[in-house]
């Protein structure tokens, strides 16, 4: 157990008091001979304390960001503006979430004036956003009966950022696109590769268009092979944050939202959309939408910070046109309950094209239970009003991907979405 300078130093003073008034009282000299050696070494740590301390302490990281389960090394290097110090300790103050894989946080020298000194460690942790900002610092004399303690204030940050894993594509089909070209088709004839319509051949059209079999029937005129245009569009990405939804006991469906949120984000950025992102927990946190990899950074970063926390149902949720126009593409990261099945199809009427991504909570939750006939049960009859939801969702024109965490998200979002290509080609 660690003992504050001055707590020690009042101790020791209480011993001698108490040895020298049970001396004075009993008339027993050897007590007030047991004292003298106390007094002297309280005497010579007085003397000897340190009055202040003026330390300059820079913290230096290998890197600001990490993937989860990647490590950072930490610096520190102090510097002694003022007196010397004769014993002193520096103690790094870690925020929760971050361990020590190597070195230490605490560190113990003799400092001279002027003098710096310097350590290092190594940190991981999990996702999330910490801010390094303090050391404490205790300074004693030889003896370390006297001394002080204080904090001094540092720079430093850390973003342990979510995994991205890397989907080949997400097969979205909005009405609304915007003008630059992209990959989304733009249901609008022009430059492409796929067939869209058959139209008169007009002056300046590649002889390659020439539709030559429906050309040789009308021979009145020429044809010419029409393709789809490939734009770009405008994508929100919503991540439900709610606590009543994600957390269930000491564990919570969130990370893999969260998981979902990153991968779905770069697959969409890497074909040249414009995403943004809206959290939605006890606060409503947006990421204003951009392009590319910077965009990507600010996401990433964004979701790094984000926990989740108490908030009400999506009926209080707003979503600016300024920034997601109508007949946009949403796409919502949510385990979904009952409540939300009327704020999610307003969405639809209100024009946009909505997809849902929903982690499984009646699965998860059941992993997390003992097996019994009960929670058996239990989990046949939530299992089944989830599936009416979803059925209802789905009669809404809302697509939903329903995931089971237990298999990964590139998996099954691959296979549902491309299946969902599929159906939208034999439509037609």
């Amino acid at each position: 157990m660690n003992v504050s300078p001055l707590r020690r130093a009042l101790l020791v003073a209480a011993l001698a008091y108490l040895l020298i008034l049970v001396g004075l009282a009993l008339a027993r000299g050897i007590l007030l001979v047991m004292a003298l050696p106390i007094l002297v070494y309280l005497l010579v740590g007085l003397a000897g304390a340190p009055s202040g301390a003026d330390l300059e302490i820079v913290r230096t990281l290998s890197a600001g960001r990490l993937w989860a389960g990647e490590e950072a090394e930490v610096t520190l290097t102090v510097t002694n503006r003022g007196a010397a110090l004769e014993r002193v300790q520096f103690e790094d103050v870690l925020p929760a979430g971050l361990e020590v894989t190597a070195g230490s946080l605490c560190h113990l020298v003799s400092l001279p004036a002027g003098e710096s000194t310097r350590w290092t460690y190594r940190v991981r942790g999990r996702r999330g956003y910490y801010a390094l900002r303090q050391v404490r610092v205790t300074a004693t004399e030889a003896l370390g009966a006297f001394g002080l303690e204080t904090s001094v204030q540092t720079e430093g940050q850390l973003f342990v950022l979510p995994p991205v894993l890397r989907l080949r594509r997400v097969d979205i089909r909005p009405r609304r696109t915007r003008v630059y070209s992209g990959t989304i088709p733009a249901r609008q004839g022009g430059p492409g590769v796929e067939f869209f319509d058959v139209r008169a051949y007009q002056s300046g059209d590649s002889p390659r268009q020439i539709n030559w079999r429906l050309t040789a029937r009308h021979p009145e005129g020429l044809f010419a092979d029409q393709y789809e245009q490939e734009r770009v569009v405008d994508v929100g990405i919503i991540l439900d944050g709610r606590l009543r939804t994600n957390d269930f006991g000491d564990r919570s469906i969130f990370e893999h939202s969260v998981l979902a949120a990153a991968a779905l984000a770069d697959a969409f950025l890497a074909v040249g959309n414009r995403v943004g992102m809206l959290f939605y927990g006890h606060h409503i946190h947006w990421t204003i939408p951009g392009y590319g990899k910077v965009q990507g950074e600010r996401i990433l970063h964004d979701l790094s910070r984000l926990d989740a926390a108490e908030a009400q149902v999506f009926q209080e949720l707003y979503i600016p046109r300024r920034l997601f126009p109508a007949f946009s593409q949403l796409v919502v990261i949510t385990p979904l309950t009952g409540d939300d099945f009327a704020p999610l199809v307003e969405l639809r009427w209100r024009g946009y094209s909505v997809l849902v991504i929903s982690p499984d909570p009646v699965a998860f939750e059941l992993q997390g239970l003992a097996p019994s006939p009960a929670a058996e049960l239990a989990g046949r009859i939530a299992h089944m009003q989830r599936q009416v939801l979803i059925r209802r969702l789905r009669g809404a024109g809302i697509h939903v991907v329903d995931w089971d965490v237990a298999q990964p998200f590139e998996q099954v979002a691959r296979r549902a979405l491309e299946r969902r290509q599929i159906m939208l080609r034999g439509v037609r």
